[in-house]
């Protein structure tokens, strides 16, 4: 006999505060920092300095003071990951195009894109 998944009802104490980790069924709505690392590649303690840095990404915490990212959250994190370990982005220039286009993929971004065409016709050249 197969063991149906419990239904958790999500529920907000407050607009930075969840209760629940799955939503009905088998998506996840919420993931702890260390799935979150796992999933993306990047240690826990690269999570957190980011959210410093970058005031885009600010995960929820539930009540017991865990951080729970949503996709969104990691979605923006992928998003960072490529801007600075795949585009040459520092820190400083993906926190200014995020700023500008806060809500497209960065292979979407002018920036994103010339960047990518120069290094094609850099790659030609040698």
């Amino acid at each position: 006999m197969k063991k149906e998944p419990s239904k958790i009802q999500i529920r907000k104490s407050d607009s930075k505060k969840v209760v629940g980790r799955k939503m009905t069924g088998h998506a996840k709505m919420f993931y702890k920092i260390g799935e979150v690392s796992k999933l993306t590649g990047l240690e826990s303690y690269v999570l957190r300095f980011w959210e410093n840095e970058f005031t885009l990404l600010h995960p929820r915490k539930n009540d017991g003071g865990q951080r729970v990212y949503l996709q969104k959250d990691i979605e923006l994190i992928l998003k960072i990951k490529k801007m600075l370990y795949e585009e040459g982005y520092t820190i400083a220039g993906a926190k200014k195009v995020l700023k500008q286009f806060p809500g497209q993929i960065t292979s979407d971004l002018p920036l994103g894109r010339i960047q990518k065409e120069l290094r094609g016709i850099l790659e030609l050249l040698h």
